[in-house]
């Protein structure tokens, strides 16, 4: 809790909420960010019904006037939200519509990269490879804070939309040697500029045999996400991921999911098509980058694959990776030959777990992975 304010990160926990429940083992204070009047809370370990009424925020029948209020519980510094332990502070902002609001984890970046590591690597693996998910846990929360979260009240979400935070749930005393023994490290490389700066250090469960682009599955360009094949995934990997079963898919579906998620895709009518319009090939299979859709109007246009995948499959659990053949079947799409588990960008989890196992270090495994890259600290 020592580290200055502007290295922490703020976690978006909850967004357009009407009420929460709070929860603290200690004492909190509730401050009002207008005025910086403070009220003491003394009901520990009693749930406490949180809620906007009237455009104002009321936590335990206090109502507030300032549209944010922080509570900030005392030692251990722990609060429970929904059922869930977090460190550090927590903020409530009613939003401009003032029927709702959203709470945001304002949390020292190992304390939040504390309940990141767990929730994204198994704990009890290598410590060399929870070393590198430490390291690029914190660079991509780095870039992300830098380059979003001035535009917004909140740097990152708490999904595996950015990376999966589950809070003091996901720690342990690996987690913590991992954290400590890379306190501040992140990854950095040369930008166009020609100086030296984090860049999104990506990291997916399985690549499946190789790394992608992420040119071509995210649209930004890095030299060290341009993709190195991976022989070592497939030691790791459950067969269920590696190689995943036949998925069907009903075309009603699809249609509805991809019109609702892109409305210029309305002018396409139902989707009577879909084609790879780009692949990476690479040694017994291909990845999927561009997706052509095709409609019953006669039009067509263009997804990334990723963006196709998790729009018709939003869990990435069943459609596990754009690894696959598409097949045009009666009422039904059908994917086949699926490979991977993931976008396929940046570090393959298994696969640095399966370095670590042959001895070879984090740094091995960060620098194999993200080639051209170097370690610097943030803080």
């Amino acid at each position: 809790m020592d580290l200055e304010p502007q290295f922490w990160v703020r976690v978006l926990l909850l967004n357009d909420t009407t009420s929460c429940t709070l929860k603290a083992n200690c004492s909190f204070s509730i401050i009002d960010v207008q005025d910086q009047t403070t009220i003491r809370n003394d009901r520990i370990g009693i749930p406490i019904k949180t809620q906007i009424s009237n455009g104002k925020i009321v936590v335990a029948e206090n109502s507030f006037t300032a549209k944010e209020i922080i509570i900030f519980p005392d030692k251990p510094h722990i609060f429970n939200l929904n059922g869930q332990d977090y460190r550090g502070k927590l903020k409530l902002i009613i939003n401009s519509d003032g029927n709702s609001f959203d709470a945001i984890n304002l949390v020292p970046p190992e304390a939040y990269l504390a309940g990141v590591i767990g929730a994204e690597m198994p704990d009890y693996w290598e410590p060399q490879a929870l070393k590198a998910q430490a390291i690029a846990a914190r660079t991509y929360c780095w870039y992300i804070k830098k380059h979003f979260g001035n535009t917004r009240q909140w740097d990152i979400r708490k999904t595996q939309s950015h990376q999966v935070y589950l809070g003091v749930k996901a720690e342990s005393a690996q987690v913590w040697d991992a954290l400590d023994s890379t306190h501040g490290k992140i990854l950095a490389c040369k930008q166009t500029s020609g100086t030296d700066d984090v860049f999104p250090a990506y990291y997916s469960s399985t690549c499946g045999g190789y790394t992608e682009n992420s040119q071509y599955v995210f649209g930004d360009s890095f030299e060290p996400l341009t993709g190195v094949p991976c022989p070592y995934c497939r030691d790791v990997a459950k067969p269920k991921f590696f190689f995943w079963p036949m998925i069907q898919i009903d075309k009603t579906d699809v249609t509805k999911r991809l019109l609702e998620r892109y409305p210029r895709l309305k002018q396409l009518g139902e989707i009577t098509d879909i084609q790879s319009a780009r692949q990476s090939n690479y040694n017994g299979f291909s990845r999927l980058t561009s997706i052509k859709l095709v409609g019953s109007t006669g039009k067509s246009d263009f997804l990334r694959a990723e963006d196709f995948r998790l729009t018709i499959d939003p869990s990435g659990r069943k459609l596990k990776s754009a690894i696959f053949q598409i097949e045009n079947t009666a009422d039904k799409w059908t994917f086949l030959s699926g490979r991977g588990f993931g976008h396929g960008v940046g570090m393959c989890q298994c696969g640095a777990e399966s370095m670590a196992r042959k001895s070879k270090t984090a740094e091995q495994i960060l620098f194999y992975y993200f080639p051209n890259s170097k370690i610097r600290k943030a803080y």
